[in-house]
């Protein structure tokens, strides 16, 4: 297996940006697909109450018995919820409804914005790429995923007002950074949604650009019915319509994101 460089371990990407609609979850699986179709073996955490990511793999989020709250509240390992996928060399720590609780069930737990770092150690070495798909929102379940990681990945889409609320993220990485992870980075911004036929999408991704120098992505996600229509199928984009413009622009992606690594 191939790792890459930290500490013989996986770099841990937390996929995030509070604002709803932008692509998060859509972005965290087809990346995580990707990933695996290069040989990277992937984990993907489900931290999303909505479960987006757990039923974009096709896996039942009502029947699950045990989910990611688990882990984070019940002190069950890690590695005994994991669960395959159809698309190799990806697994996924499921979310259900359940994890909704957790918000307000960590306010009062020990050392509790470092429960998913703890959880997640022992499995660091055992893959080349952890992705944690956040909620839309900057609560405990994001602090703690901000806490275990170690780059930002921030799904933008190309539409009007795309970078608000982003001042307010970057405050609380700004403060995650000074108390909690020092080594916290924004490590890539992938643009969403893009309309190549429009100029509002091609002066959105000019205005994110100057906002995070160097750090966006080449690779831009087109808006398109197939990636829209895959989640219902419970599968990736590279499983839905492997040879259309989605599949590809999330392979791209992939390639990009291991250059930013290796």
């Amino acid at each position: 297996m191939q790792t890459c460089d930290r500490n013989s371990g996986a770099r841990v990407l937390a996929v995030v940006n509070q604002k709803g609609g932008v692509g998060k979850s859509t972005t965290a699986v087809n990346l995580a697909a990707c990933l695996g179709g290069i040989d990277r073996r992937t984990l993907l955490i489900d931290l999303d109450p909505q479960g987006n990511a757990t039923s974009g793999f096709g896996l039942n989020v009502g029947q699950r018995k045990t989910c990611v709250y688990d882990a984070l509240l019940s002190d069950i390992p890690l590695n005994q919820i994991v669960e395959g996928t159809d698309i190799e060399h990806v697994f996924v720590v499921p979310a259900t409804i359940q994890l909704a609780g957790a918000e307000i069930e960590l306010v009062s737990a020990l050392s509790r914005e470092n429960r998913l770092k703890n959880i997640l150690a022992p499995l660091v070495s055992d893959y080349d790429f952890i992705i944690i798909d956040c909620p839309p929102s900057l609560g405990l379940l994001t602090i703690n995923a901000l806490t275990a990681a170690d780059g930002l990945l921030i799904p933008i889409q190309c539409e009007y007002y795309a970078l608000e609320g982003l001042a307010k993220l970057m405050d609380s990485v700004r403060l995650v950074r000074a108390h909690l992870n020092p080594a916290l980075e924004v490590f890539g911004v992938v643009m969403t949604m893009y309309d190549s036929r429009t100029r509002l999408s091609q002066q959105v991704v000019e205005e994110v650009r100057d906002y995070f120098d160097g750090k966006v992505f080449e690779t831009l996600i087109p808006r398109t019915v197939r990636l829209s229509e895959a989640p219902s199928f419970g599968q990736p984009i590279t499983a839905y319509d492997p040879s259309g413009k989605g599949a590809e622009a999330y392979r791209s992606l992939a390639n990009e994101v291991v250059l930013r690594v290796d």
